[in-house]
């Protein structure tokens, strides 16, 4: 009889080359992707080894990190050797025959959200990339983790990464969602009880009814928050709304080839009884709007209850690091975050930048205009999500309520393209990150859903995404 096992050790038993020893294994790489901040990086050290990429038609770059996003950009990026960037990744991508979407292509976009776009990720497969972020893939049943470029650089001259294999988690989230909560409120949720650290070492499957509910971009946004758990990956069970999502594109199997992968991935599952290292559960009913009010994705609470006192925290939380939040970002333990005026708001980034993402939004944007004084944006992740969005009138939406409509990119996740907000301002954010100086030196990010988002650049402070909804 063979021994229980999770889906994510099934599909990293079946890539394993060699085991090293030590809990350390050589794994098969089944896809490669690269952007144009590392990627162009690692090509050229592999030019000047004299080597070569193995698998060309595995491995897909793109550019999204520093370009910039407004309406007829060029390679003349906000940041100063931007232009470096780009022409090192163009150049590395056409020597060595691997598949760029450049800036004018129209599968261009955040890696994170065109591999999906394109089904360049496929349930079973293992796939790395040098973003933290990678594990938002994990999301269509694959092992998808990121990398360094020194562990990019011998992926692409190799197929192959030398890694230690990590712990089993299992959170399942049950129940229903009430309206308007979504999967990034879902994220902090979880996020704020278990700590920053809370899944270190471990790849997590989420599962559950509220799981399986779940569309593929909640999904996407519920695996990409992984990462801010420390997670080395998140995968997600592949369904037949995995199937359905990746049916027809670009890089999915097509014809006979389709029936015989759609027979091995129904078989992607945890068995029955397999066990995990550590389990956790939660409830969908239990989930509100959430807000962050420090410098961390722990540091989050639902958006209508108050900034807590440190003794209200559990013991991960260390004095100097609530000080140290509270005096960045401004705010006083026992206030209510909803009384604090905003200087900007954004949509964007791999977490949420996809067209339900832009939908939701827009839903509490129509017939509303900013508030004065607030510099709103919208960057969709991919020029395709942002040509959906125009057919469908979402640009105008956004446009007339006030908002920049961007081309496609990572934008001002954080300010590595050349582009930030100003020092002490106030910032409601899509995004996943919130570190000191993340969205531009000195700049006070408080991470939320889309629909938090836009219900603050109207109001022009904090507020809560339920009060618009009822509004006239």
């Amino acid at each position: 009889m063979h021994e229980a096992r999770t889906l994510a050790g099934k599909i990293w038993d079946q890539h394993v080359i060699r085991p090293l020893g030590g809990h350390i294994d050589l794994l098969a790489i089944d896809r490669i992707l690269l952007h144009e901040r590392t990627g162009g990086v690692a090509l050229k050290s592999l030019d000047e080894a004299g080597r070569r990429v193995a698998a060309p038609a595995q491995v897909f770059a793109t550019m999204d990190h520093i370009v910039d996003t407004f309406p007829g950009r060029t390679d003349d990026t906000l940041m100063p050797t931007g232009r470096a960037f780009l022409e090192a990744t163009r150049d590395g991508a056409r020597r060595h025959g691997i598949t760029l979407f450049d800036l004018n292509d129209p599968g261009q976009g955040i890696v994170h959200v065109i591999s999906p776009e394109q089904a360049i990720v496929l349930p079973g497969l293992s796939l790395v990339c040098p973003d933290s972020h990678t594990c938002t893939q994990g999301a269509f049943g694959a092992l998808a983790w990121g990398i360094g470029s020194t562990e990019a650089e011998h992926a692409l001259a190799t197929m192959a990464v030398r890694v230690a294999r990590p712990l089993d988690m299992r959170i399942t989230i049950d129940g229903v969602l009430s309206t308007g909560i979504g999967a990034k409120d879902v994220a902090l949720h979880i996020i704020r009880h278990l700590g920053s650290g809370g899944a270190k070492g471990h790849i997590i499957e989420f599962t559950g009814s509220a799981v399986r509910k779940m569309d593929m971009e909640a999904r996407m946004t519920l695996c990409n928050m992984a990462t801010e758990l420390a997670a080395f990956s998140a995968i997600i069970a592949p369904d037949d709304t995995s199937f359905d999502y990746l049916a027809g594109r670009a890089y999915a199997p097509r014809g006979a080839l389709w029936d015989d992968a759609l027979a091995l991935w129904r078989t992607l599952a945890t068995d029955e009884s397999a066990t995990f290292a550590a389990e956790h559960r939660f409830d969908a009913g239990d989930v509100v709007p959430m807000i962050t009010w420090g410098t961390s994705p722990q540091q989050a609470i639902p958006i209508d209850t108050r900034v807590p006192a440190i003794t209200a925290l559990g013991p991960d939380d260390s004095r100097t690091a609530y000080d140290n939040a509270i005096a960045y970002m401004g705010v006083t333990p026992g206030s209510d975050l909803t009384t604090l005026a905003i200087d900007a708001a954004f949509i964007g980034s791999c977490t949420n930048s996809r067209i339900s993402d832009l939908r939701r939004a827009a839903a509490l944007l129509k017939g509303r205009r900013v508030a004065v004084g607030v510099k709103a944006i919208c960057v969709p992740g991919s020029t395709q999500v942002k040509r959906a969005a125009e057919a469908e009138g979402l640009d105008r939406i956004f446009i007339d309520a006030g908002f920049e409509w961007r081309e496609a990119g990572c934008s001002m996740c954080f300010f590595a393209g050349g582009e930030s907000f100003g020092a002490r301002q106030r910032v409601v954010s899509s995004t996943n990150r919130n570190f000191e100086s993340r969205q531009g030196p000195g700049t006070r990010t408080h991470i939320a859903s889309p629909e938090t988002v836009a219900a603050s650049a109207v109001a022009g402070h904090i507020a809560d995404p339920r009060l618009l909804e009822i509004l006239p």
